[in-house]
């Protein structure tokens, strides 16, 4: 819900002069989001929205859409051509000199990009600075309230109780000396989510063998792999229950088809959960210490246990993904492999923290959420995996 007091508080805590949000035809996710404007359906003309961080907000829309941002506070401005539109943008931000918008230097940061180069330089043209909305875009759009919480919680019972069915089901048709295919453990799946009142973007991973050394590999029916007796299985998956503002749970775990499993298997494994304590244990330091701490901080806490033992070149992904309404969310990420994340890890956001080592014959991920709450304790679901599963023990 959209929260005046509470944004212009933000700004004057970032040391910005005002938000100025824009949306053109449903491009700004994150401004429709903190404009109450997701649920409605985007209009077809260019509306703009200034919040100081102190006094009264600006709206700018267009003659034919007059009535677009009038649920918001605010004096409204109506313009008809370009150059009105130009001109109202220059009003509504006199007087200012940082102002954030959805936009990341040099793209540093795609999750926030989302206002176009040419709307950048004409807001710069009236004597702006164009700063970067990212940690707004957290505190207003990627933290969560205790109902979430809540939700992501009952997501979790329902994403461990699925490994729970996928190790019984590939136990009862491979301890015969059966099989069972990929996508039939990933049918089995997304049942398992229908069942209990979930729902899920897309379908989980399930890979076997070279398969689970693929961190993106996803199963086709008469393309996918029957996993049998001796062979090595990595399962990720993620839901959300099935309702408005429903948050996602997204874990990954590993299992061996056999009544024990080989060494090789739990080396690595060994490696990659020490790279994810790890990353907890520096997210629980610097939030017990008050000290601000960023994404990128926590990539090179895991990545450097995972260089350290020589596997440095086999982990291939950012360590963590910002978790929200999207599994992948727009809050911090953890990473500063695909991106150098400078937002702040902030109080009632979660991530994950999934570090993974890839080879051609397996790979192994080991994947739990982190979530913060408003008292700075640091949550980790989903249950820290300490050893590889034995499929087929007793």
């Amino acid at each position: 819900m959209f929260d005046l007091d509470a944004i212009q508080r933000s700004l004057r805590q970032f040391g910005l002069d005002g938000w100025l949000l824009y949306d053109f035809r449903g491009s700004n996710l994150l401004a429709r989001r903190i404009l109450d404007l997701d649920a409605k359906p985007p209009g077809s003309r260019r509306i703009f929205y200034m919040i100081p961080a102190r006094g009264e907000p600006k709206k700018l829309v267009h003659r034919i859409e007059p009535a677009a941002l009038d649920h918001l506070p605010g004096e409204k401005s109506i313009y008809l051509t370009w150059q009105d539109l130009e001109g109202g943008v220059g009003r509504m931000t006199a007087g200012t000199t940082r102002v954030a918008m959805e936009y990341a230097p040099r793209v540093s940061n795609p999750y926030i990009s989302k206002v176009d180069a040419g709307t950048i330089e004409m807001v710069r043209a009236h004597g702006i600075e164009v700063a970067s909305s990212g940690d707004l875009v957290q505190e207003f759009e990627a933290t969560w309230d205790e109902d979430q919480w809540r939700m992501h919680l009952e997501a979790e019972a329902c994403t461990t109780s699925a490994y729970d069915m996928v190790w019984k089901l590939i136990a009862e048709r491979t301890g015969g000396g059966g099989s069972i295919r990929e996508t039939e453990v990933q049918a089995a799946i997304m049942d398992h989510f229908s069942e209990h009142g979930m729902t899920t973007y897309a379908p989980p991973i399930v890979g076997v063998g070279p398969h689970s050394g693929d961190p993106h590999y996803e199963p086709v029916v008469g393309k996918d792999f029957e996993i049998r007796r001796g062979d090595f299985v990595l399962v990720d998956l993620w839901c959300k229950v099935d309702r408005p503002r429903a948050v996602y749970s997204d874990l990954t775990r590993v299992g061996f088809v056999g009544e024990s499993v080989p060494e090789k298997y739990e080396t690595i494994f060994a490696i990659v959960a020490r790279a994810r304590d790890a990353a907890v244990s520096l997210v629980r330091s610097a939030f017990a210490e008050g000290r601000p701490l960023q994404g990128w901080e926590v990539d090179d806490a895991c990545r450097k246990v995972i260089a350290d033992a020589g596997y440095g070149d086999y982990f291939v992904h950012r360590t963590g993904h910002n978790i929200g309404q999207e599994v992948h969310g727009n809050g911090a990420h953890m990473d500063n492999l695909e991106t150098h994340e400078e937002r702040l890890v902030l109080r009632r956001t979660c991530f994950s923290v999934e570090p993974g080592i890839y080879q051609a014959e397996f790979g192994v991920r080991s994947e739990i959420n982190v979530f913060v709450d408003a008292q700075g304790a640091v949550h980790a679901t989903g249950g820290l995996q300490r050893s590889v599963v034995p499929i087929l023990a007793p």
